[in-house]
């Protein structure tokens, strides 16, 4: 039980730490320093989540691919709705 409560978490966290990395880089090209250091830390902190929990347990390598690839697909799909609405 104890390793698919990790799993999950893992996933949130990793999911959690690719939108932080999409919203920096949308920040970045905007030239938005503030947001952009307030995500790079969001970043961070999220990520250093995931590496400490799967540098013990390898098998949880496969929660924090799961998570960053539906981190990052959502984001972007939220931008895009969001700048069709303003359209």
């Amino acid at each position: 039980m104890a390793f698919i409560i990790k799993f999950i978490l893992v996933t949130v966290a990793m999911f959690l730490t690719d939108v932080c990395w999409t919203m920096y880089f949308v920040e970045v090209e905007k030239r938005n320093s503030l947001p952009a250091g307030i995500w790079g830390s969001a970043i961070l902190l999220f990520g250093s989540i995931v590496t400490i929990n799967y540098v013990d347990d390898h098998r949880l390598l496969a929660a924090a691919i799961i998570g960053s690839f539906l981190g990052v697909v959502a984001t972007i799909e939220y931008k895009k709705r969001k700048e069709n609405k303003t359209k």
